[in-house]
């Protein structure tokens, strides 16, 4: 404590983490609302880890409180943030550039101190647990390529196509003819516009700075991998509207988000304030309605259960392992809530109801096989691609 006083807990067990309040009043921050104020305190240097580090004290805290139930004061400050949701997750045009541009329009030599190759920055799948990060985002491209049934030959609209690497691996080995990649993100926007040139397929492949809201067309596969925790509850039925008008009949959709398994809830207040401004996570009860409503089949639903805390692990130890290049580009701040970011993260992924949902959504129920054999049999295929060349960034 702040007085010098100290507190133990627990059966001795396990690795010892000691933390330490730097005064009263952080003491009384944390207990009156640990969910805004330990990323707060931790980033101000207030709460201090002085054995172990911050991921272990949030791995033993949340485990510790699985399945428990929390104070009287906590649950009634929960329900308040819960019915505000809706206000402040009004996500209009203006609104959601902001948004992204908070997060992704950062210095985008801070993501290659964490990300792979090929800047993927989403939950990568991990067919076996001892997959690298490059291996595991290789496996994840192919799975939604997979389930995207391509069979050569069409037009694929990527709603939120980041900094291009999904698109490109749609064109460049999975066989799209056309590949539209619209992002809020003037930096990924720019790096992923020189990957398609130098890639030899900006002929094939456009990147264009747009809200999906404004487009128009049809298009025969859509896909959109983490942009849809973006949207915000109140443009949910919207999205799938939209989703529904832009495919074709006989097209096909996969939606990978990030998800609640255990319901609706409101977004963490911290990760709210200071990594994705607007952003929420959906329930599958959420969705299913505005899917069904929207007059879309869904045709597959997959739930990624610890891939993304597989995931976050690899981003942690790499971005620790060059923390010192990230307080060059920005402050020590900035690294403390990084590295709060992606432990926390990680932990909610470990202990709480956060998984990654795989949608396969279509227009007409003969839009995939009928059976999922095929998903394995194209990422087989896939694989054999890039091992003959295919996309270069592909086979690096």
């Amino acid at each position: 404590m702040a007085s010098g006083a100290r507190h133990v807990f627990g059966d001795g067990s396990g690795p010892p983490i000691g933390l330490r309040f730097a005064d009263r009043r952080a003491q009384w921050a944390f207990v009156l609302d640990p969910y805004l104020k330990m990323g707060e305190l931790f980033m101000e240097g207030r709460l201090l880890v002085e054995q172990g580090d911050i991921y272990q004290a949030l791995d033993l805290l949340l485990g510790e409180l699985r399945g428990k139930p929390e104070p009287l004061p906590a649950r009634l400050l929960h329900k308040l943030r819960f019915a505000l949701r809706c206000f402040a997750q009004r996500n209009g045009l203006t609104r959601s550039r902001r948004n992204v541009a908070h997060h992704y329009d950062l210095d985008g030599r801070l993501y290659d101190l964490f990300l792979d190759h090929d800047r993927q920055y989403s939950c990568a799948y991990y067919d076996r647990e001892d997959l690298t990060l490059e291996e595991a985002q290789a496996a994840k491209r192919r799975h939604i390529a997979a389930k995207l049934a391509l069979r050569g030959g069409e037009r694929v609209l990527d709603i939120g196509s980041g900094w291009g690497g999904l698109g490109l691996y749609l064109a460049g080995v999975a066989g799209a003819r056309e590949v539209l990649g619209v992002t809020l993100s003037e930096e990924q926007l720019a790096l992923a516009r020189r990957r398609a040139a130098q890639g030899g397929l900006a002929d094939r492949v456009t990147f264009e700075l747009r809200d999906y809201r404004t487009l128009d067309g049809a298009f025969d596969r859509i896909v959109s991998v983490g942009m849809f925790e973006h949207v915000g509850v109140t443009q949910y039925r919207t999205f799938f509207e939209k989703a529904r008008d832009l495919l074709a009949p006989d097209g096909v959709m996969l939606l990978h988000t990030i998800g609640l398994s255990d319901g609706p809830w409101f977004t963490n207040p911290w990760i709210d304030k200071y990594i994705f401004p607007g952003g929420a996570l959906p329930a599958l009860s959420e969705m299913l309605p505005l899917i069904e409503k929207a007059g879309l089949v869904v045709t597959d639903v997959e739930v990624l259960r610890l891939h993304y805390a597989f995931t976050l692990r690899d981003w942690r130890a790499r971005f620790l392992a060059r923390r010192e290049e990230a307080a060059r580009l920005y402050d020590e701040r900035f690294c403390r809530m990084w590295e709060f970011y992606l432990a926390a993260s990680e932990a909610a992924f470990r202990h709480q109801g956060a998984v990654v949902f795989q949608l396969q959504l279509a227009r007409r129920q003969d839009a995939v096989p009928l059976t999922r054999g095929y998903i394995e049999m194209a990422e087989a295929a896939l694989e054999r691609k890039e091992r003959c060349g295919g996309l270069a960034a592909a086979a690096e």
